[in-house]
C-alpha cells in the first residue's frame, strides 16, 4: 500500500520529550462537513507518518485532531487540538508538527 506525503510530530515542551502515543485523527473538508480519513497514535519518539492511504489525499481542506487531553493529564486545559491547513500540491510532503504544553500549543508547516 502506497502512502500519502504527511507527518506529524508531538513534542512534550515542558517534559522536553516526545509526546508518545497521542491519538490523531485527519479529516479532509467536503461539502458536507468534515469526514475522517486516517487515525493513529503516535510512536515512541512522538512521531506519526505512513498512516493516510494516498486514495484519500489530494488538494484541499484537512485538519489533523490531537487528543492530547490523556497525555496532559488530568488537570490538562487542552483536550483536544485542532490543526486545520490547505494541500496546494499533494505530491510534496506535509509535515505539521505540534509543540505542546499544559496551557499553550504551537504548530508550523515543517519539511
Amino acid at each position: 500500500m502506497r502512502y500519502a506525503a504527511i507527518s506529524t510530530h508531538v513534542l512534550d515542551t515542558v517534559r522536553g520529550e516526545p509526546a508518545r502515543g497521542v491519538p490523531v485523527r485527519l479529516e479532509r473538508a467536503g461539502a458536507e462537513g468534515w469526514t475522517a480519513v486516517a487515525d493513529g497514535h503516535t510512536d515512541a519518539d512522538g512521531r506519526l507518518r505512513d498512516w493516510v492511504p494516498e486514495p484519500h489525499w489530494g488538494a484541499g481542506g484537512y485538519r489533523l485532531v490531537f487528543a492530547v487531553g490523556a497525555h496532559l493529564g488530568p488537570d490538562a486545559f487542552f483536550a483536544e487540538i485542532t490543526v486545520a491547513f490547505q494541500v496546494h500540491d499533494p505530491a510534496r510532503h506535509h509535515h505539521v508538527p505540534l509543540l505542546l504544553s499544559p496551557y499553550g500549543y504551537t504548530t508550523y508547516r515543517g519539511s
